[in-house]
């Protein structure tokens, strides 16, 4: 498969895991008598994920997330020269789906950018009033776990086909610990959409959201390296 099909098929799949894991924050988190809140927020970007590493996984690998992809290259299962292609791929998905969330959104009367758009955010714009610390911390270590599950789940001496469900169900995991803290990035294409759209307070804390998950990223690739080295 080319790297422009399989490009093209990651900015489909994060197109699919921003409009629907965003999307189910911003339309249905808080409607009236019947919102998903937190918990049906946090399980729908798991689903996203689980839907797409069915739907496309023998394609691209459905890494859907700059951190990932990072992660990948770290942890020796993805070559260094594809990953620029991949994170621009993803960073386009996401972007184009946080303007369609707008677009949708912005059709109910009353809706305000300002509530925004499920942006990532510390200090202020945490939903909990977490500091930007607790907030970087949160981010660094929530993504170097998911690399790890990714790496682990896919791992050739793991049960085979289960990979979609445990990497799905972690997302679940992370997103129901953290979205108090940031609202939960740990992936950078997934922060920056929304944030171009709100503009503002969104694109002066976005670094965090790309700098935390990557380093993070880097710590989960190198530990699973070293626990999952069969030693001679």
């Amino acid at each position: 498969m080319s790297l422009l099909k399989r490009s093209a098929t990651e900015l489909v799949g994060t197109f699919w895991l921003v409009l629907g894991g965003c999307g189910s924050a911003v339309l249905a988190a808080a409607f009236p008598d019947v919102g998903i809140g937190l918990l049906g927020v946090s399980l729908a970007f798991g689903l996203t994920v689980l839907t797409m590493a069915f739907a496309i996984g023998h394609i691209s690998g459905c890494h859907l997330n700059p951190a990932v992809s990072l992660g990948l290259v770290v942890g020796g299962r993805f070559p260094s020269r594809e990953l620029p292609a991949y994170i621009i791929a993803q960073v386009i998905g996401g972007v184009i789906a946080a303007a369609l969330l707008y677009f949708i959104a912005s059709g109910k009367p009353g809706f305000e950018l300002a509530g925004g758009l499920a942006s990532n955010g510390f200090g202020e714009h945490s939903p909990g009033g977490y500091s930007m610390a607790a907030g970087f911390v949160c981010e660094l270590v929530m993504t170097a776990m998911f690399i790890l599950i990714i790496l682990g789940a896919t791992d050739n001496r793991a049960p085979a086909g289960l990979a979609p469900i445990a990497i799905g169900l972690a997302l679940t995991l992370i997103h129901l610990i953290s979205i108090p803290v940031t609202n939960t990035s740990v992936n950078p294409a997934r922060s920056t959409g929304p944030a171009l759209i709100v503009g503002g307070w969104a694109i002066q804390q976005l670094w965090m959201f790309w700098v935390a998950p990557l380093l993070g990223a880097v710590v989960g690739g190198v530990l699973y390296r070293w626990l999952g080295k069969e030693e001679t």
